[in-house]
């Protein structure tokens, strides 16, 4: 097993010569003192949320934490405050839409230095698990300049490995017949989307593909494991979003964990009640800093994403700590009656481990009322899964007290809408429907 090139991208763009956790730890608390500084002078939001406060009294990363949290719906309330840079000197705007969002969208603003300092994660990143002979085919966003796509083809040019962007996956026919034209060997796509593909043109992936690397959501074990073990193809995973500037980490051949961005970004695992940080090993929520972020930097930006830092190092023997991968999002976790906790992952471990689904969405009805509506290719298939599917959702851990007391409804249904995926990257969630639906 080769050592995460990861490791030497990091020590060579840091100017660190000794192999030592203490050393990017000094990198980084240097780092931070000057975004502090930088953002205080130019970010109107930061002069004002930061002050005259802080700067002279951090001297370790332990006093960083005195520093607020930076939360999504600042970003939402006044996006332009953020700016470090003129708005002639953007590059790229992203609007960011999330379902059951009110109010106004998140933007996020690049320039084109933020954009090469992606491309170049990017090119080191995609190292991890391709070599010159490999022909990429990316099911994201790419027709715009400095799309995610976009950047992973010019990342992926810069080492001369071919790639083809067709944007997130719409018909699964048109993507097979490139993969078998194009002689593709990996794919990087949205989670759900590559599970729906691998499940309607199996013989396609199983013939051609060799690695996946899924990104822009958390990823199901169930959908690692039937990918692997039915097609025998390497499932890679990535951690990154747009504020992050898209990349964040990414698994090196040991497939065990996230190795960081740790020269563009500095991580912290918090407890999401009380914010303060949590041991390795210990799941919470993600908070990242950009340390080189030009155009809009954030600092300790709340994530809603949940993971633990490994407690262990990896066994490709990088001395980097790396990050377990995400479980999920605090937004799917919903609190019902009598403490009845439903977790979207438990949920995802269950459904997807039925291969007639394709996707589900799943709502939550009169407080106690569990509505999920299934995808699958025809409604026999649905009938044929249906109490086995309802079996495994009961013996779920967190939902039996509630299911067992009478005090919990499940609703199972067949989805009637079009099963073929027309959108993109809002990541899933549960959703919580008022006045019936």
């Amino acid at each position: 097993m080769k050592l995460t090139p990861i490791e030497k991208w990091i020590l060579d763009k840091t100017g660190i010569e000794k192999r030592d956790i203490k050393e990017i730890e000094k990198y980084q608390l240097n780092k931070i003192k000057e975004v502090i500084e930088y953002a205080k002078k130019y970010s109107n939001f930061y002069k004002e949320l930061l002050g005259d406060n802080y700067e002279s009294s951090i001297n370790s990363l332990e006093d960083f934490e005195k520093i607020p949290f930076t939360l999504p719906h600042h970003i939402r309330n006044s996006p332009l405050s953020f700016l470090c840079v003129s708005q002639k000197d953007i590059a790229r705007v992203v609007t960011l839409r999330s379902s059951g969002t009110s109010g106004q969208e998140k933007r996020i603003f690049f320039t084109e230095k933020d954009l090469q300092l992606t491309i170049d994660f990017f090119k080191h990143g995609m190292s991890c698990l391709v070599d010159k002979g490999d022909k990429v085919l990316v099911l994201l966003p790419g027709e715009s300049y400095g799309s995610i796509g976009d950047l992973l083809k010019k990342a992926l040019k810069e080492v001369d490995i071919e790639c083809y962007v067709q944007g997130v996956l719409t018909n699964t026919k048109d993507t097979a017949n490139l993969i078998q034209d194009k002689e593709i060997s990996c794919i990087v796509g949205i989670p759900i989307q590559l599970l729906h593909l691998s499940r309607v043109e199996s013989t396609i992936f199983k013939n051609n593909i060799k690695r996946v690397l899924l990104s822009t959501d958390y990823v199901p074990e169930t959908l690692i494991k039937e990918i692997t073990d039915k097609f025998g193809c390497q499932v890679f995973t990535h951690y990154g979003m747009t504020e992050m500037g898209y990349g964040g980490g990414v698994e090196c051949e040991a497939l065990s964990g996230y190795h960081m961005r740790d020269a563009d970004l500095y991580f912290e695992i918090i407890d999401p009640i009380t914010g303060k940080r949590v041991e390795d090993g210990q799941q919470g929520e993600v908070v990242f800093t950009t340390l080189t972020r030009e155009g809009m930097p954030l600092i300790r930006y709340r994530t809603g994403d949940i993971a633990s830092f490994s407690s262990k190092s990896c066994s490709c023997g990088t001395f980097f700590k790396t990050m377990n991968r995400v479980s999920g999002r605090l937004e799917n976790s919903i609190i019902l009656d009598d403490n009845i906790i439903i977790h979207m992952r438990d949920l995802d471990e269950v459904i997807f481990s039925f291969p007639e689904v394709i996707n589900y969405k799943v709502y939550i009805k009169d407080k106690n009322v569990l509505l999920i509506k299934l995808f699958t290719l025809n409604e026999d298939q649905f009938y044929s899964i249906y109490k086995k599917i309802i079996d495994g959702i009961r013996n779920i851990s967190s939902l039996k007290e509630g299911m067992n007391k009478g005090i919990m409804k499940i609703i199972l249904e067949h989805s009637k809408e079009n099963i073929q995926i027309t959108n993109s990257m809002v990541k899933r969630k549960i959703c919580l429907v008022t006045n019936g639906q």
